[in-house]
């Protein structure tokens, strides 16, 4: 398929939870990503002064004016978390960032904050559950609140994740942040994801989501670094909104 103006090759991947959840491998990914040289020495867009600053003023530029049009709903949708459960507004994360940073990303919460909950659902589902929990948002997971769940079939739950973009941890388009337990299902392709900044939205957004697996993601995101361009970027930002309207892999 063809996907922004960059071919995507057909094919059907598979999301596989092995039970542990490759518990050897995770606990080494934090090495793998120090050992790892960003770029594996090659040249590629993405190490370009376009992409260093044209890039990051119009991110910049265009986070500053979605905040300023997203104001007043993101208080609406502030006021239904409180409203309907118990904890805070926003839900903080540690992401893998470019170069192996790590950073803190920002959402609307969506889980429920009992303690107590989230202790018996961490011991009673194994590590693959809870990472598929993570990739297919069509399985129920108890841990998600009714407002989240609406939050996340319409991807509102991301918006304060402008604020990274305005920080610089993130960019507006780009591969999507991980956490470090994913890393291992990037295998080889982590050092070319790691040579550029996660995004709001990319080729895994407009190409399906939670209904594409691990392996055609970490493609996803590879051929985005690698053929990285300004006008990619301006196809995949337009895409994004029939994408997210039409809730595309966001069930």
């Amino acid at each position: 398929m063809n996907v922004a103006g960059v071919n995507v090759n057909e094919g059907t991947s598979q999301i596989l939870f092995q039970e542990p959840f490759a518990s050897e491998v995770a606990a080494a990914s934090l090495h793998l990503v120090r050992s790892c040289e960003p770029t594996a020495g090659l040249s590629m867009p993405v190490h370009s002064w376009r992409y260093r600053y044209i890039k990051r003023l119009i991110d910049f530029t265009a986070a500053v004016i979605l905040v300023t049009l997203l104001a007043v709903p993101g208080l609406l949708i502030a006021a239904a978390i409180v409203l309907t459960s118990r904890g805070p507004v926003f839900y903080r994360e540690e992401r893998v960032g470019r170069g192996g940073s790590r950073f803190r990303i920002w959402k609307f919460r969506s889980m429920f904050s009992n303690a107590s909950l989230h202790r018996w659902v961490n011991e009673s589902a194994p590590d693959g559950r809870r990472i598929e929990w993570r990739m297919c948002k069509e399985v129920h997971d108890p841990r998600i609140t009714p407002v989240g769940r609406f939050l996340r079939r319409w991807s509102f739950d991301e918006i304060p994740q402008l604020f990274n973009v305005l920080s610089g941890d993130m960019s507006l388009i780009g591969p999507r942040p991980i956490v470090e337990s994913e890393i291992p299902h990037y295998g080889e392709r982590v050092s070319v994801y790691l040579a550029a900044n996660p995004g709001l939205s990319g080729l895994w957004q407009i190409s399906g989501r939670s209904r594409i697996g691990y392996l055609q993601r970490a493609e996803l995101d590879e051929i985005y670094v690698q053929s990285w361009s300004l006008g990619a970027d301006l196809r995949i930002f337009l895409l994004t909104v029939p994408a997210v309207v039409g809730r595309v892999g966001a069930n």
